[in-house]
This record gives structure tokens, sequence and C-alpha cells, in this order.
């Protein structure tokens, strides 16, 4: 009797956890009941399909990605050349991968080519004629620096909506040639926040100005920009000036990727800014920049437009502020894309679908039909076939639905549209546990054993079958979750909860309440099954 009292504590106590979790929440939901945050906050979520929001394939422009790389090995070695005294007449890029040196002359070639050697584990290196080198990346280099662009690209658009808040988004790469990003924002409404901040290249640079003026053929030398330098855009820095353009090197001081933190603050002005923070390696770099240019003006370049361009009085490490006409949410943004990193390249729209709430409420609706009529369905066909042991499994059954809504609410799973076809499949399956065990347990009756023997050898001999065929499921729900994209990995976690709770309340919940009933009639010498 003791053992029983323990076992119908634990019952009641799995129960009472799990509806508190996941079924109180869903109806205080629907009822507008006011209770705990810390128990209603614990709601089962609802997926894109059914909470509604948007859908986004976005493709990653890989050839950006690889034209950046190619203009900073240009760079280094344009400098590497000037640091040696060797002259060219010009170099520049000639394609995403590949860029011409040209003019060297005839008694510096073998200087060239030493110090073009640094470039050699990235680029095919080949002669032409008249002094002429043309650098081709290799094809190995080429393949990895695309793919390492997808997947920062998808790590970075990660980061930006996990920070936006979004509840369980789903984010994966697609397409062909694995350049696709598929991007799915459960609840979201404000769409164009959502694709500014995602698609917001977020490139930080820090780069000293060598001269500014009004126009942009002010800045120019024979109607051409000086070799190494480039001129970009941006403001004068004082409130209702005119735009101004800033003529700046082409190698950044300092980037986005040498960037520790950003937050949002306050100028000497009072007006909203963004104070950023750098790295050891970043500090060290600026700190040597700016002690070398005191007096100068330091240009703050995001997403080639300069936002701001303040004179350095002094040497500076780790610290710095971007300034200008920003209001507070644009601080806010931008804080948030600085801080989640810059994305490697530039990202197109494929596809954008809105679907609205109503979808998703016709989608529970339907769902909720499908499985109110199976579950009817069963309880029927348990309380016809099986007489009053078919209540024992129709309680069964309604416990295994409360601990698998209870499971998902608590680990923060998605119900998705799949996900409801899981739950009425684990409506069949715990139905198909007990229908093993009744029909064990009527073959152990049949052979003129005593009740309590035949629902313990019914439980016993059935166990180890309900545990192989479960084992059985697990395996094919784990290689679902694993190469499955989103609607597949909702169906894999639901009917992964169902499995896991349906074991415990098919061996456990079922054979205590049949305990029960033995304990409340004694020595009984039939069993209504």
């Amino acid at each position: 009797m003791s053992n029983l009292r323990w076992k119908l504590i634990t019952v009641a106590t799995v129960f009472v956890v799990f509806f508190a979790v996941g079924v109180y929440p869903l109806i205080a939901a629907r009822f507008g009941i006011t209770g705990p945050t810390w128990l209603t906050s614990r709601a089962l979520k609802l997926g894109l399909d059914l909470k509604g929001g948007v859908h986004l394939v976005l493709r990653v422009q890989t050839d950006k990605a690889l034209l950046t790389e190619t203009e900073s090995d240009l760079e280094r070695l344009r400098q590497l050349l000037t640091d040696r005294s060797i002259q060219v007449t010009s170099i520049a890029s000639t394609g995403p991968s590949s860029f011409k040196v040209e003019g060297i002359q005839a008694g510096q070639e073998g200087a060239f080519r030493d110090a073009a050697a640094e470039l050699d584990s990235v680029f095919n290196r080949s002669p032409g004629a008249n002094g002429t080198y043309t650098f081709a990346m290799k094809p190995n280099i080429d393949v990895q620096l695309r793919s390492e662009a997808v997947v920062q690209a998808r790590q970075t658009i990660e980061r930006r909506v996990n920070e936006l808040g979004v509840t369980e988004p789903q984010i994966a790469q697609q397409g062909t040639n694995g350049d696709q990003i598929l991007v799915q924002l459960p609840g979201v409404t404000d769409i164009a926040k959502a694709k500014e901040i995602m698609g917001s290249t977020g490139f930080l640079e820090l780069k000293i100005v060598e001269r500014m003026g009004s126009t942009r053929e002010e800045l120019l030398v024979n109607g051409q920009v000086a070799e190494g330098m480039e001129v970009v855009p941006g403001t004068s820095g004082a409130p209702g000036e005119p735009p101004a353009y800033y003529l700046l090197r082409k190698a950044a001081a300092v980037t986005g990727r040498d960037l520790r933190n950003a937050r949002p603050s306050i100028d000497q002005n009072n007006r909203p800014a963004v104070s950023f923070t750098l790295n050891p390696e970043g500090g060290r770099k600026f700190g040597a920049v700016t002690s070398a240019n005191i007096g100068r003006q330091l240009a703050i370049v995001l997403d080639g437009r300069v936002q701001s361009a303040p004179r350095i009085d002094g040497r500076i490490t780790t610290d710095g502020q971007i300034f200008g006409s920003f209001t507070p949410e644009e601080v806010q943004n931008l804080s948030l894309i600085l801080r989640t990193g810059a994305l490697p390249a530039d990202l197109t729209y494929l596809e954008e679908r809105t679907i609205g709430p109503t979808l998703g409420q016709d989608s529970i609706r339907s769902g909720m039909i499908a499985s109110g009529a199976g579950l009817l369905s069963i309880i029927i066909f348990m309380l016809i076939y099986y007489k009053l042991s078919g209540v024992n499994a129709v309680i069964a059954l309604l416990f295994n639905l409360v601990i698998l809504l209870g499971l998902m609410a608590y680990v923060g799973a998605v119900m998705t549209l799949p996900g409801i076809a899981g739950f009425v499949l684990t409506m069949g399956i715990g139905v198909d546990s007990n229908v093993l065990i009744f029909e064990r347990i009527k073959e152990e009756l049949e052979q003129q054993r005593g009740v309590r023997a035949s629902i313990n050898a019914g439980f016993a001999r059935v166990f180890w079958t309900l545990f192989d065929t479960h084992i059985a499921a697990l395996i094919s729900v784990a290689f679902l979750f694993q190469f499955g994209t989103g609607p597949i990995r909702g169906f894999a976690v639901t009917l992964f909860f169902g499995l896991m709770s349906n074991l415990f309340t098919s061996i456990f919940v079922s054979k205590t309440f049949f305990e029960m009933e033995l304990a409340a009639r004694g020595q009984a010498t039939s069993l209504s099954i």
C-alpha cells in the first residue's frame, strides 16, 4: 500500500507540474487570465505557420567578399612596394579575385618577385609583357572564401535577429551553390526594420583624412583619384551644413574586425551617439595611428560613408565615438549592427513572403479540429473495445498529452503545423502502446491466471517490446532533426517529446491506475477489458 501511495504522489506531482507549465499558460492566454509572469511567460511558442511573420530568402554576393579580400591584398602589396622603393605604373583589380600590376622596371623585377612572394599562399602569379604581372586567386582559396562568406553572413544574421528578440527564428543555408540564406521570423510585424538590420553591411573603418572638399571634383588630380586613395561621401560634421567629400587612403588603420563592443551614448553636445571599444590588437594599431597623426582628422566610415571626422587631439587606444545626426532609434540599430559584426558581403532579397496572423489562426483552428477529432475517435474506440479498462487508457493518453505540452513549453520548443501532425501521431502511438499491453493482459487472463498476476505479467512482458519500438522511433527522429529543415525539425521535436512521455505514461501511469483499482476492489476475480 505504501508503494502505491508513492506512485500516486509521483503521478499527481508530474501531472500538476506539467499542467502548470504547458497547459495553464495556454488557457490563461486564451481567456485573458492574469497569472504569475514566471509561469505565463513559458507559454508554448508558435512557429511561423501558426503565428504569422515574415519569410525571406537572401543571396550572399560572394563576389563582393572576394573583391574585398583581393583589394586588401592589393593594398598590402602596394605598401610593400612603397617600403622597398619599387616603382610601378599601376596596381588595379581586374575582377573579384584578380588584379594586375603594370610598369615594373626591368632592373627591379627580382625585388618585385621577392615582395610579391608574400602573396603566393593566396594568389597564382603570372608574368606578362613589358613588366606586367597578373595575380589570380587560387581556386581552393576562392571556394574557401566564398563558403566562409556565406557562413559568416548566416552567423551574423543569427546574432542580429537574436538581439531583435525574435522567438525561435529559423535561419539556414540553402540553394544549389549554397549561397542562399532562408530566414523565417515568427511574429515579426516591422518587416522594414528587420530587413534594414539584417541587410546592413555594418562595416566600420577608421581612416586618416588627407583632404576634404565640398565636391568630389575638388579632390581629384587630373580628373582621377590618386593611386591608393579613395573619395568617400559624408557630412561636414555640423548640423545644417551641406554634404562633404573626403579623400582617404584605401587601407584602413582599424576596421570593424577589431571591434569588441558598441553601445548607445551621447556626444559632447548631448546628441545621440555610438561609443565603441576596440580589442587589444585594434587598440594597439589605433594608438600607433593616432599618435602619429595628432592634429589631423580621423574619418569614421560606416558602409562606405563618413559618419564623422573628428580631429585627433592626442593618442587614442581602445575607445572612440561615432556621432552625427542620429535619432535614438538609429543609434540603437547602429549599435546592434556593429556589436553583432559586419556582414562579409552585400545581400540581395530573392523572395519575401508575409504570413498574416489570420492564416496562422486558420492553421491552428484546423489543427485543433483534427487533434480533437482524432482524440475523440480514440476515446470512443478504447471505451467500446476495452470497456472500463479503456478509461485507464484514456487517462494515460491525457497524461501523455499534458506532459508533451509541458516538456515543449519548458524547453522553449516551437509548435508548428508539422508539429501538430507529430502531436496527433503521438496520440496514435500512445494508444498503440496500451493496445499491446491490454492484449497481453487478455492472453494472461485466458490462461486462467489471477487478475493481479495477469496485469503484472502483461506490463512486464510488453515492456521490452515497447522499449525497442520507442528506441527505433527515436533513432528515426534523430535523423529527421539532424538533416531536416524547419518544418521537419518541428515534427521531429514534437515526436521526440511524445515518445518520451508515452513510454512513461503507458508503463508507469497506466499500471499505477490498475493497481489503484485492484486496491479499491480487494481480491478482484474479474477485469473489465
